[in-house]
């Protein structure tokens, strides 16, 4: 059993997973060695030591989760901790929250900080994955299989969105539709959703007027501004998405080379975070966006692959919020880095630096591969028994178990 185990792991995936984890992590040395220095009076390796370190508690939970029976997620008790646990972090921002980036997302230990919103969006996921596998058998009726999964998940967008953290709501919100629309829900319930949205947001201005000052605050309309038309304003508004341009610009084909970075010299903010990949265009060029892109782009369609191939309903919803998750956060990132959308502060997943993020995306990942290893293994059973059971062979022949003579 145990070597069958071994073998029905995906090593393809898991060897894309270190390969984009071990690349960011050089990417974060060279793009954060000036700013550590220049900018928070660190030392030169600061930011790749601390990411060396979630990558180290990453790779635990990451082994963990690979061996851990995903269907165990299933437990009442268990959910009720995931779900429990992620609404009371995100309540402790609104009296221990640290802000930064303009938002209180954090809560400090000492040296030490992790942001909640982070684990609430696979908290979600495993919410979702397990309320439609238990309501399979009325799933479109609307108020016992529609409404309540809308209600939380409105409920923790609305939470994550007073702090304000935008980007993250956002991503909760478009991994909540991609699972609802992979649940087996009917057009006219979607119609109703729809409808549901609208109200909830005319019901949700009291909280934008409230907050006006906060959620609508000079950061947040600068950025608007300096998408809008970043040449005419790139002294101000625009000066992080100019000087994007220029790092993509300067790559070319092959970049400057490694370690060669212009604009991390103070020149373009959040070098080693939110824009990684504009100092990845100009050291390595086209080949090492080419590089990551490639990588992402398997990892995401393998998840996407692993939830078609699952019979299990629970495995298959992980599998879509867990692959949709990493789709929308590295689009919205890619988006922001070239200019497509607003900024909205979200890292690129694997690659840029952040602690939280990196351990939230090993945990996933360890459960996408627990997935994997568990549609395989069946696989493999479902092989094995039609074997005994009798099969067609090569060249039309069958063989056959009967009275224990083959």
């Amino acid at each position: 059993m145990i070597k069958r185990i071994l073998k029905s792991y995906d090593y393809t995936l898991i060897l894309a997973v270190l390969l984009l984890c071990g690349f960011g992590l050089v990417m974060i040395y060279s793009s954060s060695m000036i700013t550590a220095v220049v900018r928070w009076g660190y030392e030169p390796d600061h930011f790749f030591e601390k990411q060396k370190l979630a990558l180290s508690l990453g790779a635990i939970v990451f082994i963990a989760m690979m061996i851990f029976p995903y269907r165990a997620l299933l437990d009442n008790r268990l959910l009720k901790v995931i779900v429990l646990g992620s609404v009371a972090l995100l309540g402790s921002l609104f009296f221990i929250g640290h802000v930064a980036g303009n938002a209180q997302s954090w809560i400090k230990f000492g040296g030490a900080s992790i942001q909640p919103g982070e684990f609430v969006k696979l908290s979600v996921i495993i919410y979702l994955a397990a309320i439609y596998e238990k309501k399979q058998s009325y799933v479109n009726q609307f108020g016992r299989g529609v409404l309540p999964p809308i209600i939380f998940t409105g409920f923790i967008c609305t939470f994550v969105l007073v702090q304000p953290d935008f980007g993250t709501a956002l991503i909760i919100g478009l991994i909540a539709l991609c699972m609802i629309l992979c649940s087996g829900i009917k057009i006219i319930n979607m119609v109703k959703i729809g409808v549901l949205g609208i109200v909830f947001m005319i019901l949700f201005s009291p909280v934008l007027i409230w907050k006006a000052d906060e959620i609508f605050s000079p950061t947040r309309i600068n950025r608007l501004v300096g998408f809008a038309d970043p040449f005419a304003n790139q002294d101000l508004q625009g000066w992080q998405l100019v000087n994007s341009f220029y790092a993509i610009g300067s790559g070319g084909l092959t970049g400057l080379g490694l370690g060669q970075s212009v604009q991390k010299y103070g020149y373009l903010p959040e070098s080693h975070t939110d824009f990684i990949m504009a100092i990845i265009s100009e050291e390595l060029g086209v080949f090492g966006v080419l590089f990551v892109l490639a990588l992402l782009s398997f990892i995401i369609l393998k998840g996407f692959a692993i939830a078609r191939k699952c019979t299990d309903p629970f495995g298959s919803l992980l599998a879509v919020g867990i692959s949709s998750m990493i789709a929308i956060q590295a689009m919205i990132n890619l988006g922001g880095v070239t200019g497509l959308i607003p900024i909205t502060g979200v890292t690129l997943p694997f690659v840029s630096y952040g602690g939280s993020s990196m351990i939230l995306l090993l945990l996933s990942m360890g459960i996408l591969v627990n997935v994997s290893m568990f549609t395989k293994y069946r696989e493999m059973n479902d092989q094995k028994e039609k074997k005994v059971k009798g099969q067609p062979l090569a060249g039309g022949k069958t063989f056959f178990v009967k009275n224990d003579n083959v």
